[in-house]
């Protein structure tokens, strides 16, 4: 029985996929907040278009 416990306190491989885990929602998380902000740039920047060209017709 003690060994059962030694070797379940050695053992590493869940602690190790919880890390894994945890690096790929940072990665996510990351991705997402890079996109967001990628996103908002293109739009300003496009209605900044649009209007100049409007603004061109008149």
């Amino acid at each position: 029985m003690s060994n059962l416990i030694a070797r379940f306190v050695k053992d590493e491989s869940g602690a190790t996929a919880i890390e894994y885990g945890l690096i790929a929602a940072l990665i996510a998380l990351a991705i997402m907040v890079g996109a967001t902000a990628l996103g908002s740039a293109l739009n300003a920047k496009f209605q900044n278009i649009s209007e100049t060209l409007n603004n061109a017709g008149k």
